[in-house]
């Protein structure tokens, strides 16, 4: 991974000044959105108290909170108890300085900000004059006694460097205490397509939360997923939270994951990256030889000031960039039937049978040979004994079943498993990703700022089997496309030095269609009828499943199929500290739109188990199936779910030692 110093990132900044209009548009957008709607909780907060040496509490002393990567403060005053509490604070490094008449000013440096964090920071003056200055460069090490809160966080650094199998958010999910996790061992770095099957403290994985920059990005229709996979690169910070967070985070009962996109600070930064990983570099497989793998993720992000403001930098950028591109080889190993059995000669090893006459009546049996039931007769095919020589009759062979062996339904066996013929392999499934994050910070004064994000995803992920079905061989496959979004305005209002209120809106959504590949259509000479009128997508031929000696499913499930999800949600927090009390009270408005196609296969489906000769191959060449079934309408549902929220917190800090939540 390559990194840009400052120095070495000025004609980044010159070119990023030619640009201000540009970004002067795009801030303006923000404001103006967030004007016509104004969903974000806090990212961090200080809190603390003031006291003389005695131990007494400092009243009305001012607070200043200075942030040391972008130079921007916020000042607050202490109450009669002494108490402070500054929240809405980006994560980062930090200076927390107290004054008041008649002591020396105080100064804590090398406050570190985690997402999440709500860190305390006291401050002890000495008497003197304000003129003087008391520094203390580094705090104790604290154990955390305001909040009742189990988590942990994975810094930004830590999130560049973890070898996740796969680069995904999702592999990171797992790795805090009271994690159980159910994904499999490689991570498709894909939100809907990835694999979140982690459930906390045992409770189910829909029940988790995902929030980014505060606001909720999870997918509600989607078993607890995600509806972005932000760039490692690009995420400041990770937070899970398992138990005990407070009640602004009541959205769920499991975890709440919160992740932060990095901002950009008073210097340029920039750097690229590429992470590789290909079959060339492993070792082979004895037995199965190796599996196409081809992974590459690669990038670049840029960040720093915005210089259109004369003396301050007010304004920061920060704006990610990654493409992901995956070939990862689907290797199968699947009974199906054995191409020399078509014709109807099935191997002595596994010996058929006539189906009887209770069964299948001898006019159907015999329906299309010559002379009808009296064939049988002449042939010595006796209903309820073995077929002579263990073959089925070209004429008992059903025209529909040629037709689909003809067109390609099972795959030609290519070796064995478990002593019986198989397909070994499958096909190369490519995914693609394309994904761009802009972030911008703006102080419009010590009191009113803002800041907002914009993510946006283009996927295309190709499965070798349909998926989401029991299809277990590759002549049936799907594309899967999904355009994901998230984007977050977020405004901090200081009302007074005790009282700060935060509005915001965020809106986050994806939309799914899944397309057939090797789509298999209706062979001009199958005849089967359905039973009801209704549409059959690209006139798919039914499924079929060998459900007994082969176990091959050919599905082609409910394919071409479309899903559309859109969350809005506008939130209010108020943040208020009253002597020894630091209040939090908010309530939040969500609108989830969902438009989703119904599942189920217009085109029918055919159940063979081995009911009728004692092999389910056997039975499907005699078109005897067990089974049918077909959905008489391909509809669309569309659901609207508004969800209410308020909350009461409060944080009293009853002495040194207690604190009550």
């Amino acid at each position: 991974m390559k990194f840009l110093s400052p120095t070495h990132a000025g004609s980044i900044g010159q070119f990023l000044r030619r640009c201000d209009l540009r970004l002067t548009v795009i801030l303006a957008a923000l404001v103006l959105l967030f004007a016509a709607q104004a969903v974000a909780q806090s990212e961090a907060t200080i809190v603390g108290t003031v006291t003389d040496p005695s131990g007494a509490a400092v009243a009305n002393a001012s607070i200043t909170i200075t942030n040391l990567d972008t130079g921007l403060s916020r000042t607050m005053n202490t109450t009669g108890d002494g108490q402070y509490v500054v929240p809405d604070l980006r994560i980062g490094r930090y200076t927390v300085r107290a004054a008041a008449a008649g002591f020396k000013t105080t100064e804590q440096q090398n406050i570190t900000l985690q997402v999440g964090d709500r860190a305390r920071v006291d401050l002890k003056l000495a008497v003197g004059s304000a003129q003087e200055q008391v520094t203390v460069e580094a705090a104790a090490i604290a154990v955390q006694a305001d909040s009742g809160e189990i988590s942990s966080v994975i810094s930004g650094q830590q999130l560049t460097q973890l070898s996740t199998n796969g680069r995904s958010m999702y592999s990171l999910i797992s790795l805090t205490p009271g994690a159980s996790s159910g994904q499999g061992d490689f991570q498709i770095p894909t939100p809907v397509g990835g694999d979140a099957n982690v459930s906390f403290n045992g409770m189910r994985e829909s029940h988790n939360l995902y929030l980014l920059d505060g606001s909720e990005s999870s997918d509600r229709g989607g078993a607890g997923g995600s509806d972005v996979m932000p760039s490692m690169d690009a995420i400041a910070e990770f937070r899970q939270m398992t138990s005990n967070y407070s009640a602004e985070y009541g959205l769920s009962s499991a975890a709440t994951m919160t992740a932060v996109i990095k901002g950009g600070t008073k210097q340029f930064h920039a750097s690229a990256w590429e992470f590789l990983r290909n079959d060339a570099f492993d070792a082979k497989n004895y037995f199965t030889g190796k599996t196409p793998l081809k992974f590459h993720t690669f990038g670049f992000n840029v960040g720093g000031p915005v210089d259109f403001w004369a003396k301050e930098h007010k304004t920061f950028f920060f704006y990610n960039m990654e493409w992901r591109r995956l070939i990862q080889g689907q290797t199968l190993k699947q009974t199906v039937p054995d191409t020399a059995w078509y014709g109807g000669a099935l191997p002595a090893s596994i010996p058929i049978t006539v189906p009887t006459a209770a069964n299948i009546s001898p006019a159907v049996l015999f329906r299309n040979c010559p002379g009808g039931p009296a064939y049988g007769a002449a042939n010595g095919i006796i209903q309820g004994s073995p077929f002579p020589g263990n073959t089925i009759p070209t004429c008992m062979i059903d025209k529909n079943s040629t037709a689909l062996l003809q067109a390609g339904i099972f795959p030609a066996n290519n070796g064995l498993s478990s002593g019986q013929p198989a397909f070994l392999g499958g096909n190369n499934v490519p995914t693609s990703v394309k994904e761009e994050i802009v972030r911008i910070d703006h102080q419009f004064s010590s009191k009113f700022s803002v800041f907002g994000h914009y993510l946006r995803e283009q996927i295309a992920q190709n499965f070798g089997t349909s998926m989401w079905s029991g299809d277990n061989v590759p002549t049936a496959s799907n594309t899967f496309g999904n355009p994901s979004y998230s984007y977050v305005v977020h405004t901090t209002y200081v009302i007074n030095p005790t009282l700060l209120n935060e509005v915001a809106f965020n809106e986050n959504g994806n939309q799914i269609n899944i397309l057939p590949s090797h789509l298999i259509q209706r062979p001009s000479n199958f005849t089967s009828n359905r039973i009801f009128g209704g549409p059959n997508n690209d006139n798919r031929i039914p499924e079929i499943h060998l459900a007994g000696f082969n176990n091959t499913d050919y599905t082609n499930a409910s394919w071409p199929w479309n899903n559309k999800a859109v969350d809005y949600q506008v939130r209010d927090d108020l943040s208020w500290t009253k002597g020894a009390h630091q209040l939090k009270i908010g309530g939040s408005w969500a609108l989830y739109k969902k438009v989703q196609d119904l599942f189920g296969n217009t085109q029918g489906s055919f159940t063979f188990n081995n009911n009728f000769t004692g092999n389910d191959f056997a039975d499907f060449l005699l078109g005897a199936a067990s089974g049918y079934n077909e959905l008489a309408v391909q509809d669309s549902g569309k659901w609207n779910n508004v969800s209410w929220a308020a909350y009461v917190q409060d944080n009293w800090r009853v002495n040194n030692r207690l604190t009550l939540n």
